[in-house]
């Protein structure tokens, strides 16, 4: 019988002290740094949307389609003021538009992985040439360690996803160059 009580209380100790709270969906990305390098332009404005049915490449879990654009916006925002990586006084001057591509979350299992994609573009106001455009694709990985709960583990995958896909854009901003559009636009005298 004492084997059996102390049993007993060993599995309710180990599922109390396994059930935590699910973390809540957080994008911001952990230490982010001045740029050393500068852009020669002013981002006017910035735009986080979820791709239109023939440019995805994965689906986005029901439920999210509002709240995903938004969190990763407020997100990429803070890295960016963070970085200072823009010139606010610059004569040029920018948008940058994120697309999410897809973001795909496991069902179950021990260790959870989200996969996400999305498209980086910036675009010259002036000259609507399309400065850069890359499309980042990153992974979020929660060991089975992490939580007890599964869902609690494949909601802190879907963090660590997008903050690594921020990451990715954040490191490819420092070879930008303004002055070398990846795709100038078609003016009237090239016609």
């Amino acid at each position: 019988m004492k084997i059996l009580n102390a049993f007993a209380v060993t599995l309710l100790a180990v599922l109390l002290s396994a059930c935590g709270s699910i973390p809540p969906l957080n994008f911001s990305v952990p230490n982010v740094g001045v740029s050393q390098k500068k852009i020669a332009a002013e981002m006017k404005s910035m735009t986080v949307t979820i791709a239109r049915p023939d440019e995805k490449t994965g689906d986005l879990p029901v439920g999210m389609e509002q709240m995903v654009p938004q969190l990763w916006q407020t997100s990429l925002t803070e890295s960016l003021n963070k970085m200072a990586i823009f010139q606010d006084d610059a004569s040029r001057k920018v948008n940058v538009s994120v697309k999410i591509l897809k973001l795909e979350v496991p069902g179950a299992g021990f260790s959870m992985t989200t996969t996400t994609a999305a498209r980086y573009e910036i675009m010259d106001r002036k000259t609507g040439d399309l400065i850069f455009s890359q499309d980042v694709s990153s992974s979020g990985v929660t060991p089975a360690d992490y939580a007890f709960m599964g869902v609690a583990r494949a909601r802190e995958s879907i963090n660590r996803a997008v903050q690594n896909n921020i990451t990715q854009f954040l490191q490819a901003l420092e070879t930008v160059d303004v002055n070398k559009p990846m795709f100038p636009a078609k003016t009237a005298s090239a016609k």
